[in-house]
């Protein structure tokens, strides 16, 4: 791939953040306040905005439901539109409300799926009022102890729900089916993995795909492989782009593992989803000590370094060496992209985009962080 057509791929990536990536966050033990962080779903669209400003990549902003309930979707909207930006993916809270201490879709009482069911339709009626195309799902719902559940009448009734929800979305909405393997159930989790989420997805149709979470596995899971199966069997639905050391840290994209995120981009680069419409490239993380929009900004930095050395590979030479078998050439070639100092040609994309080349300082140089910490506290 020439140098210019790399530029034009650089120049049209999109990145979602997180409406929740903006405002007070911590751990199960302590939330830390920051100076100027955001308080209500304006503010963060505001924030946000500034992300956009300074990257240029990230035109849209996701929402989690009760979190950002306003009385008024329209205005909302128009509100992102006037600041730049689009609504995008709709998450749903399941797991925040006292009854759903032993399920939500899965719980053994039927009005309580019932409540649960109901949230589900009043986030598709959300999407339609601000035009977002995506119901983002990750489901607390497990078991904590043996015995606890049948876990094949919690199957069944998860199918017999999301059927349900699936039968309300509009035909140009998907559902993002997202898994994880562990917490807050901690003996088993209702959609454990990759592999239940996609049978899921198959089952209920091509308005259903999986979601890819790079914290929710165990550690040492080759997240790229699944990567790449996800775009054969044309099940990748989007991304929850963050890091982790141990487990669901929700750390900085590409602080932990540049070189996970560097494999991953390639697969998507060789399957050609990298460019597809469909696919939903989206952060979530949580920045507990970091200043918030500058942890967005560097995420964004990150992705967009990890996509730009993931278009610098040798795409015929890393062929030929795998039908060659030729080991050692095949992982040089994959390195030798991976060790491309690509600042400098992201810094030309900026400039030709018209935007500063250090998105990071030209934040901080702009007094925001110091107006909103007077502003909102």
């Amino acid at each position: 791939m020439n140098k210019e057509a790399i530029k034009e791929k650089l120049k049209n990536q999109k990145i979602e953040t997180p409406s929740w990536g903006y405002g007070d966050s911590g751990t199960r033990f302590k939330v830390f306040h920051q100076a100027g962080a955001a308080r209500n779903v304006y503010e963060k669209i505001d924030d946000a905005a500034q992300v956009h400003k300074y990257t240029g990549v990230t035109p849209s902003v996701a929402l989690h439901i009760p979190w950002d309930m306003v009385d008024d979707w329209k205005e909302l909207k128009e509100y992102a539109g006037d600041k730049g930006l689009k609504i995008g993916a709709i998450n749903p809270n399941l797991f925040q409300e006292e009854e759903y201490k032993l399920g939500s879709l899965t719980h053994p009482d039927a009005d309580i799926r019932k409540k649960a069911l109901d949230h589900m339709y009043e986030c598709i009626e959300i999407m339609k009022q601000t035009g977002s195309k995506f119901l983002s799902l990750w489901l607390a719902d497990g078991t904590n102890y043996p015995g606890q559940g049948d876990f094949r009448a919690r199957k069944h009734r998860l199918e017999e729900t999301l059927k349900e929800v699936y039968q309300e979305l509009e035909d140009d909405m998907k559902i993002l089916i997202e898994y994880k393997f562990f917490e807050p159930a901690f003996y088993s989790t209702d959609i454990g993995d990759w592999g239940m989420a996609t049978f899921l997805a198959k089952k209920l149709g091509d308005k259903a795909k999986t979601l890819v979470d790079l914290g929710h596995h165990p550690l040492g899971t080759n997240i790229e492989q699944i990567v790449a199966f996800l775009i054969d069997e044309d099940k990748l639905g989007g991304f929850h782009f963050n890091n982790k050391k141990y487990a669901d840290d929700d750390l900085t994209v590409g602080s932990i593992n540049p070189y996970e995120l560097f494999l991953i981009y390639n697969e998507l680069v060789a399957g050609g989803a990298d460019t597809d419409p469909d696919v939903a490239y989206m952060i979530d993380q949580s920045h507990n000590i970091k200043p918030k929009i500058e942890a967005m900004i560097q995420s964004v930095i990150n992705i967009q370094e990890a996509y730009a050395k993931a278009l610098l590979v040798d795409r015929e030479a890393l062929k030929e060496a795998q039908l060659k078998g030729d080991v050692v050439l095949a992982e040089e070639t994959l390195l030798s992209a991976y060790r491309t100092d690509v600042r400098p040609l992201l810094e030309s994309v900026r400039e030709e985009m018209g935007l500063d080349p250090d998105p990071l300082k030209a934040y901080r140089d702009s007094g925001y962080a110091e107006k909103i910490a007077q502003e909102r506290d």
